[in-house]
């Protein structure tokens, strides 16, 4: 692990937005509202096509998940970088930035298989509209969604486990308002 013998980094700062505390302030309560309002929204989606029967089809199941995707992936980092707007230490945990790490570039992945899924099932039903209902059935397009997770969710554990045996040996700042590896110094 950190062979050199330096102090091994327990915690990360992440400098955010440097800006006055009345900024900071302001941009809590945009950032707050914008992320409320997207749980409200992505919800919305998410439960009217669990609650309505007639929208239990594949395109509408595609956009919940994509809903609920994005009620996830805003979860991943928003409610951090809230909390440090509001924190004078702005700090977050080794264990911590990595889980979130993880998280977000595993969400990152899902977005990213899930996207074409809908560009696919929007082409099978403007292309083939007689076989679309054969062709992209309710089981085969669950099949895919799950797998779309699954593979995405499966992408990282290595990786994060590959970094997080590098030696972090300072300075341990990170220029963002997440944690992320490109700002991060090791050694």
């Amino acid at each position: 692990m950190n062979a050199s013998g330096v102090n091994k980094v327990t915690e990360f700062i992440l400098l955010s937005f440097p800006c006055s505390r009345e900024v900071q302030v302001l941009l809590f309560v945009l950032f707050f509202v914008s992320y409320i309002l997207t749980l409200m929204g992505n919800g919305a989606i998410v439960c009217a096509v669990k609650l309505d029967h007639r929208l239990h089809t594949p395109m509408y199941t595609l956009l919940a998940n994509f809903s609920f995707l994005e009620i996830c992936y805003v979860n991943t980092t928003v409610p951090n970088m809230l909390r440090n707007f509001l924190s004078e230490t702005k700090t977050i945990s080794f264990t911590a930035c990595f889980l979130q790490f993880y998280f977000f570039f595993s969400m990152g992945i899902t977005e990213t298989f899930l996207l074409p899924l809908l560009a696919f099932d929007r082409y099978l039903a403007i292309c083939r509209p007689l076989h679309y209902p054969t062709i992209m059935s309710s089981h085969l397009c669950m099949n895919l969604v799950v797998l779309c997770w699954v593979t995405a969710f499966l992408c990282y554990p290595v990786p994060i486990y590959l970094i997080t045996q590098l030696p972090f040996c300072g300075p341990n700042t990170i220029d963002h308002f997440v944690c992320d590896p490109d700002n991060s110094t090791t050694k």
